[in-house]
């Protein structure tokens, strides 16, 4: 899966954790102790963070060119 695609569902699972699709007047269930709308939320939130990691895990970084010592006089005039 590429990142981009990746990235999307990070997106999608945000707008899905919103409780907006619910009505005013249904009831609450409980689902592992919790409103069913926090357990929706909770269970989008760690897709999310997978997701978001799995992104990571596939991003290149470019190597930092070193830096001089914190200690050390050079590039110091």
């Amino acid at each position: 899966m590429s990142r981009g695609w990746l990235l999307a569902g990070v997106v999608l699972l945000y707008v899905i954790s919103i409780p907006w699709y619910r009505s005013p007047d249904s009831s609450v269930e409980i689902w592992f102790g919790l409103p069913d709308w926090v357990a929706v939320a909770l269970g989008c939130y760690v897709g999310a963070a997978i997701l978001n990691a799995l992104a990571w895990m596939r991003t290149d970084v470019p190597e930092a060119e070193s830096a001089p010592d914190v200690g050390s006089d050079e590039g110091v005039s």
